[in-house]
């Protein structure tokens, strides 16, 4: 997996590439610097697939985010991404943006 982060102002943006699963996943964490962070915005147009293991991390994100007041978007999901989104009833949980 490809991860390209940028911060700026409180808003970090990732552009995730590839696969994010067990053997992934840390690597996500560790980008995940959320220290001074009010806004994460994820970009999936290149992500092909999301485990259980991608799922736990973007819980943990979303959850910092909420304690904060801040906001977390996912945008471009592929077909498959967005359908293990909806499978799990995450979708609901996520704000997804086309």
């Amino acid at each position: 997996m490809t991860i390209n982060t940028k911060n700026e102002n409180g808003k970090l943006a990732l552009a995730l590439t590839g696969r994010l699963d067990t053997n992934t996943a840390p690597e996500l964490e560790d980008e995940l610097k959320l220290e001074g962070v009010s806004e994460i915005a994820f970009d999936f147009s290149g992500l092909e697939y999301i485990s259980s293991a991608g799922l736990r991390v973007l819980m943990t994100a979303q959850k910092a985010m909420m304690a904060c007041g801040g906001r977390m978007t996912i945008a471009h999901p592929n077909a498959m991404v967005r359908g293990v989104f909806e499978m799990t009833g995450l979708s609901s949980v996520f704000e997804i943006v086309p």
